[in-house]
């Protein structure tokens, strides 16, 4: 159970019967990795896991990535995005809701003409925030790592978008939102997946 949200257990037939899975192992199954939270250290350790288990099954298959996420620790984050380079299998990433923060560069970083996001999705980008209280000495220490890691993040982001690092730090230095367009036009993405239209009884064309 995840706040008030019960997660919902499926039904999935095979050669060896039915198994009741929950819906994210079934997902996994599919070659499905779904994230859908803040991405810190334990997130970040579940996705990786999740990876490089598909890795390890058929590093032939693609793997598809949905991000629904705001982001989160910088450090967690790129250790994602290096695993998804890493791999031999090519890692699809779609977006569908929201990519802010470091989950743009999971976004980003997905294979090449397989990276896309939904119509009514959005991405944001923006500069890593601090909130840690303390000695100034070790907010000094703090501070320093966080500019060493948007630069990093920066640096992945541009090797993504085909665009400079100076300029990617200057459309990030504020909250800068891209709707589904400006985020392909960006480079952040390389195709807007369009609704499939429905073609059955009582469908539009009905």
């Amino acid at each position: 159970m995840s706040g008030s949200y019960l997660i919902p257990n499926v039904v999935a037939r095979d050669s060896r019967g039915e198994r009741v899975l929950d819906l994210f192992t079934h997902l996994l199954g599919e070659r499905i990795v779904y994230v859908g939270t803040p991405v810190d250290e334990g997130v970040a350790n579940a996705i990786i896991g999740q990876l490089l288990h598909l890795e390890a099954t058929d590093p032939d298959r693609p793997i598809d990535l949905y991000l629904n996420s705001p982001g989160g620790a910088m450090n967690a984050t790129l250790a994602v995005y290096d695993t998804m380079q890493l791999l031999r299998a090519p890692v699809a990433t779609t977006c569908v809701g929201e990519a802010s923060g470091s989950a743009v560069a999971l976004l980003a970083g997905g294979a090449r003409g397989r990276r896309t996001i939904l119509p009514h999705s959005r991405v944001m980008l923006q500069q890593p925030k601090g909130g840690s209280r303390g000695a100034i000495p070790d907010l000094v220490v703090e501070a320093d790592e966080i500019l060493r890691l948007r630069r990093e993040m920066e640096q992945v982001l541009a090797r993504h978008t085909g665009r400079t690092p100076e300029q990617v730090r200057a459309d990030s230095d504020r909250d800068h939102v891209l709707d589904a367009p400006a985020a392909l036009a960006y480079g952040l993405v390389d195709e807007i997946v369009e609704p499939r239209g429905d073609e059955g009884p009582g469908g539009p064309g009905d």
